[in-house]
């Protein structure tokens, strides 16, 4: 059961971006899916360590400005690891949407850790980077 219950917070992570069709995206559903004090981390040319606020406040704004629109997030593949209750899993994702009214597409890999809570499981940190 953790493994599907695993997938579905995962999936209910990537639809928190998702502003296709019009409907506005819900970024600030992370603030239940990751723990307290949660930690983000984007790698590339520089590393950048965000605490859940600091990551949600500007993906708000872009999803919500019109800079960036008919945008989704999605996982390609993965691999998840549960131990008890800690689990671990590191998967492929692609995106796409309109942004500054030009079509955008990308992909990358994010790389997770759970923790099963009393209400469940959540997310402690998350870490990714993109490909394009």
């Amino acid at each position: 059961m953790s493994k599907v219950e695993i997938d579905a917070l995962t999936a209910e992570f990537f639809g928190a971006f998702d502003n296709r069709g019009g409907k506005p995206a819900d970024v600030a559903r992370l603030r239940r899916l990751l723990v307290p004090g949660g930690v983000i981390v984007h790698t590339g040319t520089d590393l950048t360590v965000y605490t859940v606020e600091e990551f949600i406040a500007p993906r708000e704004q872009l999803l919500s400005d019109g800079r960036l629109v008919d945008f989704s997030e999605w996982e390609t593949s993965e691999r998840t690891e549960v131990v008890g209750d800690i689990a671990s899993r590191v998967g492929e994702y692609g995106k796409s949407g309109i942004l500054n009214g030009q079509p955008y597409e990308g992909s990358g890999t994010k790389a997770f850790q759970f923790v099963r809570t009393a209400e469940g499981w959540r997310i402690v940190a998350f870490s990714w980077f993109d490909r394009d």
